[in-house]
C-alpha cells in the first residue's frame, strides 16, 4: 500500500493557502469595484477632491492585490480580479479626461496594459454621460472637447488589431465605442443647430423689436 499521508498534507496546505488568497481577493475585488463606481459618481458631481480621495483608496487595493497574489499569478489574472482593476482604470482615466489632465499611464498605475486599455475604452461611455449633462444646459465647447477626446481614444482603439485572447475582448469594446461616439456627435450637432437658431431669432428680435419672427 502506498502512503498518501505526505501527499495529503501537502495538498491540504497548498489548497488552504489558495482558498484563503482567493477569498481575500474576491473581497478586495468587490471593494475596488465599489470605490471605482463611487469615484466616477463623484467626478460627475464635480466633487473633485472626493474623487481623488477614492482613487487613492482604490490604488491601495490594487497594490494589495499585486502583493497578496504574488504567489498566485493565476488568481491575479483571473477574470474577477482583472475586471475589478479594469474598473479602476476606467475611473482613473475618466477623471483625467473630464479634468483635462494628462492620462495616467498603465506602468505608473501598476496594471496590465490590456486591462488598462479596456478601462480606457469604457471611459468613453462616461464621457458621453458628461456630454449629455453639459448639453442639458445648451451647446458648449467643453462638450466638443470631450467628443474630441472620445474620437482620439477610438482612433487609438482601432489600431489594436490583435486577437481577443491577447486584448481581453477589446474588439467588442471598440465596436461599442463607435456607436456611443456616433450618438454623441449627433446630440452635439442638434444642440449646436438649436443654439444657432436661438441666436438668429434673438438677432431678429433685437433688429426688429416690433415684429415677431415667423
Amino acid at each position: 500500500m502506498h502512503n498518501f499521508n505526505g501527499i495529503i498534507e501537502q495538498a491540504e496546505a497548498v489548497f488552504e493557502a489558495r482558498t484563503k488568497a482567493r477569498d481575500q481577493a474576491l473581497v478586495q475585488a468587490r471593494q475596488l469595484t465599489r470605490l471605482s463606481a463611487h469615484t466616477i459618481r463623484a467626478i460627475h458631481r464635480s466633487e473633485v477632491d472626493q474623487a481623488h480621495t477614492l482613487l487613492d483608496e482604490a490604488r491601495a487595493i490594487v497594490e494589495a492585490l499585486k502583493t497578496d497574489l504574488a504567489g498566485f499569478p493565476d488568481l491575479y489574472f483571473a477574470g474577477y480580479t482583472q475586471d475589478a482593476i479594469k474598473e479602476y482604470a476606467e475611473a482613473s482615466t475618466t477623471c483625467a479626461l473630464i479634468e483635462n489632465e494628462p492620462l495616467p499611464l498603465p506602468e505608473t498605475m501598476g496594471i496590465e496594459i490590456a486591462t488598462y486599455i479596456n478601462g480606457l475604452a469604457e471611459a468613453i461611455g462616461e464621457l458621453r454621460r458628461r456630454c449629455l449633462d453639459i448639453l442639458r444646459q445648451g451647446y458648449s465647447e467643453e462638450a466638443e472637447r470631450l467628443l474630441g477626446e472620445m474620437d482620439e481614444i477610438y482612433n487609438f482603439l482601432v489600431t489594436m488589431d490583435y486577437p481577443d485572447a491577447v486584448t481581453n475582448g477589446l474588439r467588442r469594446q471598440t465596436d461599442l465605442a463607435r456607436g456611443i461616439i456616433e450618438r454623441t456627435r449627433a446630440d452635439l450637432t442638434i444642440s449646436l443647430r438649436e443654439q444657432h437658431l436661438q441666436e438668429a431669432l434673438q438677432e431678429f428680435a433685437d433688429r426688429y423689436p416690433g415684429m415677431k419672427a415667423e
